[in-house]
């Protein structure tokens, strides 16, 4: 069974808000902390990840449309 890049879209979007999320908890005094930085990081990454799946997605739609 194939997963859907629509799908897997979804997840990374879901883990990005999370990741996000726990760095916004993990700042204490500045944002300039490992932990913060790492989770941004992360959180950037599976943004673009979720943007290109997203992507990829309503080209395969398009391309079976035809």
């Amino acid at each position: 069974m194939k997963t859907s890049p629509f799908f897997m879209a979804f997840l990374y979007f879901i883990m990005g808000i999370l990741f996000t999320y726990i760095a916004i908890l993990s700042v204490e005094e500045t944002i300039w902390n490992l932990i913060t930085l790492v989770c941004s990081f992360v959180a950037t990454v599976n943004f673009a990840v979720a943007i290109r799946l997203f992507m990829l997605f309503l080209k395969m739609n398009k391309s079976n449309k035809k």
